[in-house]
């Protein structure tokens, strides 16, 4: 797994190989908090879609969701943060060494694409926003292809204080530390990203990367973690890197070509995905790129919020 490509193993999995070239889906360029919150939950196929963490089901306001529309209803408040953090928290870890949990969070367009002219800040919104940073505020780390930062203008995360109290209680770090999936090192290490970040941004990368990008990266304060064999990164192996540094709380925010190797390497526990009530036309990449899959994969959902006519809805793996 790389941020530029990769090659579709045998039995749908995914081997690492390729030039750059992914595309952006994030919403790293734009604030994330500040703006009104989301202002339902609904209902999918008939029945309503219940919260975990103990949210109610339901619209926040109280009135029924409308389950003969088989969507959400708008409610008469603004959710809290503590309210979206309960609707969108981790699962529970068992008994013992907690099991790593990926979840992705990506937007697309009514027609599929996953970014207006290089970025998808122009398909998101102000809710949209206030859910991505809830979401990192979750996280543990933040997973990231090299070109996405490139694209998107990734900056280091910053403190929260709405969530500080809550993340010290989870032992967690103040932020999420940024990793990023490279197989070239590529980057610009002049940036906030590397010479100011709250904690040391992370560099996922193949053991056989140029030793003088390595070491570059590593004067910059980044620190470096092999997760695969030659130039480029393991889904598998990366994941399992990450656990081993104690991050069990995963977020990947694209772009597509490294959402679909984390789809292809059957990795990906959850995905967060934002429809924007918008049509771009044009060519622009869907959320997952790559090779497809030998047989399509089926995730359950498990809540659907909704705000002017943005949907929000959160999937997990069946």
């Amino acid at each position: 797994m790389t941020e530029e490509t990769a090659a579709q193993a045998p039995g749908g999995g995914a081997a690492a190989a390729g030039p750059e070239g992914e595309g952006a889906a994030a919403r790293a360029g734009a604030p994330a908090g500040g703006t009104p919150a989301t202002t339902g939950t609904g209902a999918s196929g008939g029945s309503p879609a219940g919260l975990p963490g103990g949210a109610p089901a339901g619209t926040p306001g109280g009135a029924p969701a409308d389950a003969s529309a088989g969507a959400a209803t708008a409610g008469d408040r603004e959710w809290s943060l503590a309210e979206l953090a309960a609707a969108y928290a981790y699962p529970e870890p068992a008994p013992g060494a907690p099991r790593p949990w990926l979840r992705a969070n990506m937007v697309s367009s009514l027609d599929g694409a996953a970014q207006h002219e290089g970025r998808s800040q122009p398909i998101s919104s102000a809710a949209d926003m206030r859910i991505f940073g809830t979401l990192r505020a979750l996280a543990d780390v933040v997973v990231v292809g090299a070109e996405t930062v490139r694209q998107e203008g990734y900056r280091p995360a910053r403190v929260r204080a709405d969530f500080a109290g809550a993340r010290a209680a989870a032992g967690q770090t103040p932020v999420p530390a940024i990793a990023i999936v490279t197989a070239s090192l590529e980057l610009d290490f002049t940036l906030p990203l590397f010479t100011s970040p709250t904690v040391p941004t992370l560099i996922l990368t193949g053991a056989a990367a140029a030793p003088d990008r390595v070491a570059a990266a590593e004067k910059a304060g980044a620190r470096v973690v092999i997760a695969g064999e030659g130039m480029g990164v393991e889904p598998a192996r990366a994941v399992q890197a990450l656990a081993g540094l104690g991050h069990t709380r995963l977020l990947t925010e694209g772009g597509p070509r490294l959402l679909g190797q984390l789809i292809a390497a059957e990795v990906l526990d959850e995905l967060c995905l934002t429809v924007s009530p918008m049509l771009t036309a044009g060519d622009a990449q869907r959320i997952a790129g790559g090779p497809s899959v030998a047989v399509p994969r089926r995730f359950g959902l498990v809540s659907l919020l909704e705000e002017d006519g943005f949907l929000f809805s959160r999937y997990r793996r069946s």
